[in-house]
């Protein structure tokens, strides 16, 4: 990719939207960005870029935001619902409508789509998953991630594109896993079962630096890549890790899996009264009592130069400090 290129991102208000929208910028290239009207500009609102106003269900919009762009890096995706047709419509049915809006255009150079780990499902045996696993989503949101997917893959012949999944994600601006260094600062660090699950786990720097890698290279068109630590981890090391960088003590809590489905489905059901969807619900209960979430990234690191760069114990300790600063953590 070379420099002063026009790109439109989406999800660009989000978490790893906004630190891809700043990659994007300190790379020189001219950035495009489609937000709704209700957004919460507040990262990415000083920023050099172009904003073009609607969703992925506002056809004017959708035609705009593609118009005279190069590469488009599609980040946004619902990731909390109170209903299944909540995570279809904002990921695999807008994912297609984008497409078609794209196939009205000419001149697009590669379409990089941010999928997730979730869109494949866990390490059923204990081995990490790869490029060649099957499908086996086992929540509504790891499916509509996966249709998503295939279809971006049935617009291949017409559409230049890259897939890219990250595993579970960390950083600065991060609500989701926020509750997690919450807990932990206030003396509780809750685990799922009696045995040790493992994930990758993947800081908001290196996950961005992946994205962009995806578009960057020749290697990488119509191709699936996972991006991902070097190693996997247990719920126990992080753990361990955070409370270092805390400096603080903790208990340690082993909550049977049974207790923690029942739980998330309490937190789900409560979550239906209110305004907004809670990211604890049933289906991510489904997700929390997994063996393993682990993913090979022997192919990014191959065909993209991929590598995990920020430790551990530097992100986390990285993150903490931006929780502080913004009074995350008081």
């Amino acid at each position: 990719m070379f420099t002063k290129m026009k790109i439109l991102v989406t999800g660009a208000t989000g978490f790893i939207g906004s630190h891809l929208t700043e990659g994007l910028i300190r790379k020189g290239h001219k950035v495009k960005c489609l937000v709704r009207k209700t957004a919460d500009l507040k990262w990415i609102k000083n920023l050099p870029v172009e904003f073009v106003v609607g969703d992925f269900f506002d056809e004017k919009a959708l035609h705009s935001a593609v118009e005279d762009v190069e590469y488009i890096y599609h980040v946004a995706g619902v990731t909390a619902s109170k209903t299944a047709k909540g995570y279809y419509l904002g990921n695999q049915f807008a994912t297609r409508n984008l497409l078609n809006a794209v196939k009205a255009t000419s001149g697009l150079k590669r379409f990089v789509f941010v999928s997730s780990l979730t869109a494949v499902g866990p390490s059923l045996d204990g081995t990490p998953v790869n490029e060649e696993t099957p499908y086996h989503p086992i929540t509504s949101y790891g499916k509509s991630k996966m249709k998503a997917e295939l279809e971006v893959i049935r617009y291949k012949d017409k559409i230049p594109f890259t897939i890219v999944r990250p595993p579970a994600l960390y950083g600065p601006r991060d609500t989701a896993s926020f509750s997690f260094f919450k807990s932990v600062y206030n003396g509780i660090i809750p685990l799922v079962g009696f045995k040790q699950k493992f994930v990758n786990i993947l800081h908001s720097q290196d996950t961005v630096e992946g994205i962009i890698l995806a578009g960057e290279k020749p290697e990488a068109l119509n191709n699936i890549y996972f991006i991902g630590s070097e190693k996997s981890y247990t719920w126990e090391e992080i753990s361990n890790v955070t409370l270092k960088a805390l400096n603080r003590k903790a208990i340690k809590i082993r909550v049977p899996e049974t207790v923690t489905r029942l739980f998330a489905g309490a937190a789900g059901i409560v979550s239906l009264f209110k305004g907004k969807p809670d990211i604890l619900n049933w289906e991510k209960g489904r997700d929390m009592v997994a063996d393993a979430w682990t993913c090979d990234i022997s192919k990014a690191k191959r065909d993209l130069g991929f590598r995990q760069n920020v430790s551990l114990e530097d992100g986390i300790k990285q993150t903490i400090e931006w929780y502080k600063e913004y009074g995350w953590l008081k």
